[in-house]
């Protein structure tokens, strides 16, 4: 393979207000990295963007470092192996890691795993067998621990991580309900196997449309979004209902107008369980998910859609998409 003689990058040109532009970000080139001793020199194929980035791009700590102006946007990614200097990883493999929006990245053999491109196509290794079916298998199963027969709720249920929410808690028995911003993505969540769905931008108000897809209460609520449909959720969950909080996409680029409520009423008079999770709690426990994940996948009880954003210049793009309802499930560049 003959490398070119520049990688191009994208870095943080400066911290966004509000909703992000794709002058916020810098396309730069340089030259092709060198592969490192103990590591592998990879060329990328597939870049995920994920809600996740926007708290990373705000200039303050959440539960990571933030991206800082002028440093290289992270990102996790799939790439082939050009040039390996490490006995765990040839030339021609393809691998899994975070090394951001650019063509070529030089990482430690640490930082990468292997991806096996005929258990699945290698981008699912950002998907449903990645961080995004990791976050849907755990922050379900694990915090809100379903029943066959109970009622799952789940907003941003087109995304990459509700879709694969709503459909994991079909194979255990449930009742799915989803919310979306779209009739078209109402129409995609049913396709998927969802009982009902719920059109937030039309649906109005919030707890009398929720009472009708959810006439039996609410048992478990995986929340992505926030704001006053999770408001209108949490008086329809049932007695010691469970919470799961992975995102609150509703809030990242504008609060200004959020007043919310105090649920802590409903939390207490109904013994709720509400809590907030970061993935990489399960870590050591990833293979486990991945494989478990895998086997749906294969026995077709997964499906895995799309929203494919071609060339690595439209990756500031794709990112902004999330925000603006543009995705139906996992968002991803293809280099």
């Amino acid at each position: 393979m003959t490398l070119p003689d520049r990688n191009r990058r994208f870095l943080l040109a400066r911290v966004p207000e509000g909703m992000p532009q794709e002058s916020d970000f810098l396309l730069e080139e340089e030259a092709i990295p060198a592969c490192p001793t103990n590591g592998v020199l990879v060329r990328s194929l597939w870049i995920s963007v994920d809600p996740y980035l926007r708290g990373r791009i705000s200039g303050v700590r959440t539960y990571v470092d933030p991206i800082l102006t002028g440093s290289l946007m992270e990102s996790a990614a799939t790439g082939q192996v050009v040039e390996s200097q490490t006995p765990h990883f040839k030339k021609g493999d393809f691998v899994a890691g975070m090394w951001g929006w650019q063509d070529y990245a030089a990482v430690d053999a640490a930082r990468v795993r292997l991806v096996d491109p005929h258990e699945a196509p290698i981008q699912t290794a950002l998907g449903l067998l990645g961080g995004t079916g990791m976050t849907a298998y755990f922050g379900l199963i694990e915090l809100c621990a379903p029943k066959a027969g109970e009622t799952v709720l789940v907003s941003g249920a087109a995304g990459a991580v509700g879709s694969a929410v709503g459909q994991i808690a079909k194979i255990l028995g449930c009742r799915a309900v989803g919310t979306v911003g779209t009739d078209a993505k109402a129409e995609y969540i049913r396709s998927l196997g969802f009982d009902a769905a719920l059109n937030y931008r039309t649906e109005l108000p919030y707890k009398e449309s929720l009472r009708r897809v959810c006439p039996n209460g609410i048992d478990c609520y995986f929340d992505n979004a926030g704001g006053e449909l999770t408001d209108a959720a949490m008086a329809l969950m049932n007695f010691r209902g469970r919470v799961s909080v992975c995102g609150q996409i509703s809030q990242y680029n504008d609060r200004s107008q959020d007043v919310g409520r105090r649920p802590f009423t409903e939390i207490l008079v109904k013994q709720l369980r509400v809590e907030g999770f970061i993935v990489t709690r399960w870590a050591s426990r990833f293979a486990e998910g991945r494989k478990q994940m895998a086997l749906w996948l294969k026995e077709g009880r997964l499906r895995c859609e799309e929203t494919v954003y071609e060339g690595l210049e439209s990756t500031p793009r794709a990112f902004i998409g999330l925000f603006r309802g543009e995705n139906t499930g996992k968002a991803l560049v293809r280099v």
